[in-house]
């Protein structure tokens, strides 16, 4: 039996060991477009920022692993153009070899990723016009870095954030671009104002409610034009968000989600017989939504592959599904969302009330404490929490995870009081905030 995975990072390569542990001498080959397998792409801005030692440090496992220790078939610059599930065919072009591809398989799991959105805006193929999504671009933004004195940031997401916290901590003269009236939009608009403030209060320029209009330069990128200004940029970050790699997959063969990516059941089966799909590439049954949702993260990517390579070598287990949990830091700030917001409640139908409080990470009679914001939001009839923002200085981790935990179980607002949490003054309150949040609310 021949596996053919396409891709060779988290989701891909967590499936081919899925399948090596699990198969005696299995036949395995990876199809990989760039030439890296198996690495930290949330840690690229990191290295950016000068935290790592290496871009080495983001590899998990090196191809020559892949290849000599576990004997799987790792191919590089392989480019999947089509996909003929009829004859079981997969066609593209090997850039390596500059030649057509053509590999039959058995079973097939795409795991293809997704790309930055680059919008069609003039200039984006000038010299210093990056996104940040692989280690050889990471690598060449930290090559210029020293020739580069003014940074602009379009986009206030994830990304963004990140990007323009780790060029500043370089010293460099950051502007961020936001078309909408906020930064972090997984917040609620006041809460977000913080994240406003913290970039303001280390030197960042904000720009919001701005359109790009192009970028401007001779042969290099000087100058991004916006309907509020001119703003000089010796070089510029796209984080305008991403989109699943699927086009090569046809439409009237696989069922997709609006946005592209491959719609898949529990098993990370398509509806294509022998055709799984994990990853950024594939959807995410949210818990809290109950239905198919897109949250493209790392650590759901290792997970739905994991689950995909042991269904592929003839297990049965099934993805439990996602909270839609994550966490960001952006200079001295924590931020933190889990579930849902108001705005995705109310999209959903789903009658909710609102409840917050501000905490400290540790016992109020410390020196040292830092203020939270908790903001949770629970179902108006049966007080089953539906979501929660967090946003301080320290110790949101920890709150996040535990109200994650709690989604996952579909525990009501009140169940928090129950929770046997740790306590001692330098780690927590007698009651922890998320339970303070819980006993101050009367429901």
């Amino acid at each position: 039996m021949h596996f053919v995975i396409i891709g060779g990072d988290a989701a891909g390569m967590s499936a081919a060991m899925q399948i090596v542990r699990t198969k005696d001498s299995p036949r395995i080959t990876v199809l990989e477009k760039g030439t890296v397998f198996s690495y930290g792409q949330c840690g690229l801005p990191y290295f950016i920022g000068g935290h790592l030692t290496s871009s080495d440090d983001l590899i998990a496992r090196s191809r020559e692993d892949f290849e000599n220790k576990y004997g799987i078939d790792t191919r590089v610059l392989y480019d999947v153009q089509k996909v003929d599930t009829h004859e079981k065919l997969v066609m593209g072009m090997d850039y390596g070899n500059n030649q057509p591809f053509s590999i039959s398989y058995d079973v097939l799991l795409v795991a293809s990723g997704a790309s930055p959105k680059i919008p069609d805006w003039p200039g984006t193929n000038l010299k210093g016009v990056h996104t940040i999504k692989t280690v050889p671009e990471a690598e060449r933004i930290y090559e210029q870095l020293p020739d580069i004195e003014h940074v602009v940031v379009i986009g206030g997401g994830y990304v963004g954030l990140e990007a323009a916290e780790n060029f500043k901590e370089q010293g460099k003269h950051v502007t961020i671009i936001q078309r909408s009236n906020q930064l972090a939009p997984m917040l609620d608009e006041d809460l977000a104002e913080l994240a406003l403030k913290e970039a303001e209060a280390n030197g960042v320029n904000v720009v919001l409610n701005a359109t790009v209009e192009g970028l401007e330069g001779s042969s290099k990128v000087h100058h991004v034009m916006t309907s509020k200004g001119r703003y000089a940029a010796d070089l510029v970050i796209i984080a305008a968000g991403i989109t699943p790699n699927t086009s090569f997959l046809p439409n009237d063969t696989f069922h997709k989600a609006r946005n592209g990516a491959v719609l898949v059941d529990a098993y990370m089966r398509t509806n294509v017989e022998n055709v799984f799909a994990a990853g950024d590439c594939a959807t995410h049954y949210n818990i809290v939504k109950r239905t198919q949702d897109y949250m493209p993260l790392g650590t759901t990517a290792n997970k739905q592959g994991q689950i995909a390579g042991q269904n592929m070598a003839g297990l049965s287990r099934a993805f439990k599904g996602i909270t839609g949990t994550s966490i960001l830091r952006f200079f001295g700030l924590e931020i933190a969302k889990t579930g849902l917001s108001g705005a995705e409640c109310e999209a959903l139908d789903f009658p909710y009330k609102v409840t917050e409080a501000n905490a400290t990470d540790i016992a109020s009679y410390f020196t040292n404490r830092e203020k939270m914001t908790i903001r949770l939001f629970y179902h108006a009839d049966n007080q089953k929490l539906l979501g929660g923002q967090i946003i301080g200085r320290h110790g949101v981790d920890k709150r996040i995870d535990v109200l994650s935990v709690a989604l996952f179980h579909g525990m009501c607002l009140k169940d928090l009081e129950d929770l046997d949490l740790s306590y001692a003054p330098p780690f927590n309150s007698v009651w922890d905030p998320l339970q303070q949040v819980a006993r101050r609310t009367k429901t």
